[in-house]
């Protein structure tokens, strides 16, 4: 993976920032003097929906806040827009029938949309989401912001590009470049770096599946075939699950919500929520109130995969055909890079690994990584952006995050080159059958104030009873600077891994500076840590406790004996939430003393249970 860092040299350099305009979100990003983020917005949110709404008085609103109107003025609201940009009606008859604008008459070369008698192009309507990225970038950079790069589908003709062009001007942005989007991608991911390659980049986004193919040689990428669907992604897994929802809740209640605009979009948000959920867990409850009435229904992964096995599929053959008509087989696909946030789900990613035959790069948020990528090419463009010479020494602590938010440092800094550590971990939770390894980078204690480099999941394990697996993590940074991180279940052998570069993007100043904040602040991080790794032991107690409230041995206990842990239990909650870590141990001490007798005698029932029928 290649490296860069930043050197501003004053501020005579104009802002550049890098934008995702997406068919479903829009994402902005820029160079935070080191590496590329992601802005959010005022309320928090990375993705903003690629979504308008206008007004009576045709004042417009877009982004999150358009979205609640979709379902009270539908006729007024647009989505999808992209899909229109710089194409005539004859072009986007069959889009048209699964989008509920209005055209405007003599909208034969140029789509005019009628939003309750205002007639918008769709270079206006994405210009609304633009002009609320720009205002996000200058409320959060504190600075005005006028030049961008933007990046387009690879596919784009010129009429589109020039569409996009049109709409970043319309939002006082001049727009630098267009950038193809799996070359962003590639980009983020350092990928240019290399000598020649040949990489695939396939993304499955909310609306659209596209897979392209490029060419690397010196720096340059070429595209050499494109392929996709536009009309297939992440919103059909949704329908799916949707469609499922309604006939069950047709059959419970007796009603068909299918009409009912905000139940359906009540339903959405719920099996959104679940296939989110799943691609890190083996199983999830479906959960929607609706009018008084409550539907829930268990929702496994197995079952999932199952769903949506035909959906994901059909993107696999776009991708064969893209390899046809570029001359290459997948042995020849040196690099592999996931887009979209449908790529999280593990079904993909296993389809596209067996498909091209080589683990695709899934280290950054794939809804981000094209944000990112265009925020790497605004700084190239600005002459922001150079080499920086490998160390041997690693400059800073590497480690994970393991319960409560800490991090468990393996690899202490200043640690010379070649350096390896391995450590055993475990699980937290009873029957768990994926991990995630956070590998972080820095001297402070929590997560948060730690340097992100790269999330990946240890999947299939045994579902074992919390505590009883066996997670071996091991480190390797080798003499070029590459952490190697993998993560193996010592029961079964399985094992996942992934390479970062711990130096991507960190000058001497900002080690310098992260090193700095450590010592000041040690005091501070290594009591949130006691306060910290305090809960993490409450939570281990409030749940044993839970459980054994349930076992027969509860009801062997006194009265008095019951409501000894009872006030123990309660004495435990009021403290869970202290800042004093001494007060929540003290707790959590009474807690235990009170529970003897019952884990004494719980543990005298399984013994008695062994033993039955068992001669001496």
């Amino acid at each position: 993976m290649g490296t860069f860092q930043i050197d501003f040299g004053g501020a005579a350099n104009k802002r550049i920032v890098g934008i995702d305009l997406g068919t479903t979100n829009s994402l902005v990003a820029y160079l935070d003097g080191v590496t590329p983020k992601v802005i959010p917005t005022p309320e928090g949110d990375r993705l903003v929906p690629s979504i308008v709404s206008y007004t009576d008085e045709g004042v417009f609103v877009a982004g999150e806040a358009a979205r609640g109107l979709q379902i009270q003025r539908p006729e007024r609201t647009v989505y999808s827009v992209k899909r229109l940009m710089g194409r005539g009606v004859d072009d986007v008859r069959d889009d048209l029938k699964l989008l509920p604008f209005q055209i405007a008459e003599g909208s034969e070369s140029v789509i005019r949309l009628d939003l309750g008698g205002k007639l918008v192009t769709p270079p206006e309507v994405s210009a609304q989401v633009l002009l609320e990225l720009k205002r996000n970038a200058e409320a959060h950079l504190g600075e005005e912001i006028t030049q961008a790069v933007i990046t387009v589908p690879a596919y784009f003709n010129d009429a589109q590009r020039q569409a996009t062009k049109d709409a970043g001007r319309l939002a006082g942005l001049e727009v630098l470049r267009l950038v193809n989007e799996p070359t962003a991608a590639s980009l983020a991911y350092g990928l240019d770096k290399r000598k020649e390659g040949i990489v695939a980049v396939y993304d499955l986004g909310g609306g659209t599946f596209d897979i392209s193919i490029l060419r690397l040689q010196e720096g340059i990428f070429e595209v050499l075939a494109t392929n996709g669907d536009t009309r297939l992604g992440g919103d059909d897994i949704d329908e799916r699950l949707m469609a499922i929802a309604l006939e069950d809740i047709a059959t419970e209640w007796g009603e068909n919500l299918s009409g009912n605009l905000e139940a359906v979009q009540t339903i959405r948000r719920a099996v959104i929520e679940a296939k989110h959920q799943l691609s890190t867990l083996p199983k999830v409850a479906i959960s929607v109130r609706y009018g008084g009435r409550v539907y829930q229904r268990e929702l496994t992964r197995e079952l999932f995969e199952q769903l949506i096995q035909d959906i994901v599929e059909r993107t696999l053959q776009p991708c064969r055909e893209a390899m046809r008509d570029a001359n290459l087989t997948p042995e020849q696909i040196d690099e592999v890079v996931l887009v979209g946030g449908s790529t999280r789900i593990p079904l993909v990613r296993k389809a596209v690994e067996a498909l091209f035959k080589t683990k695709p790069h899934t280290e950054l948020n794939p809804d981000e990584v094209v944000a990112l990528g265009a925020a790497v090419q605004a700084a190239i463009l600005s002459g922001d952006v150079q080499d920086q010479l490998l160390l041997d020494v690693t400059p800073l602590s590497l480690g994970i995050e393991t319960m409560g938010g800490v991090v468990t440092k393996l690899i202490h800094r200043n640690s010379t080159i070649p350096a390896s550590a391995t450590e055993t971990f475990t699980t937290s939770v009873d029957g768990q059958k994926n991990v995630l390894i956070h590998v972080l980078q820095g001297e402070r204690e929590l997560v948060k104030d730690c340097r992100s480099l790269a999330r990946f999941d240890l999947k299939d394990i045994d579902p074992l009873p919390a505590g009883m697996t066996r997670i071996e993590v091991r480190f390797l940074i080798d003499a070029n600077g590459i952490l190697s991180v993998t993560a193996r279940d010592l029961r079964t052998g399985r094992q996942q891994s992934v390479e970062v570069k711990p130096s991507y993007g960190l000058t001497d100043e900002q080690v310098e500076q992260m090193i700095r904040e450590s010592f000041e602040r040690a005091e501070e991080d290594f009591a949130a840590r006691q306060v910290r790794e305090a809960r993490v032991e409450a939570d281990n107690i409030l749940s044993a406790v839970e459980k054994a409230r349930a076992n027969a041995a509860w009801f062997d206990l006194s009265e008095e004996e019951r409501a000894a842990v009872d006030a123990a239990l309660n004495g435990l909650q009021m403290a869970y939430h202290s800042e004093d870590h001494r007060l929540i141990l003290d707790q959590i001490e009474k807690l235990d003393a009170a529970t003897r007798t019952l884990a004494e005698s719980m543990m005298n029932s399984a013994v008695r249970q062994a033993l039955k029928g068992t001669k001496i």
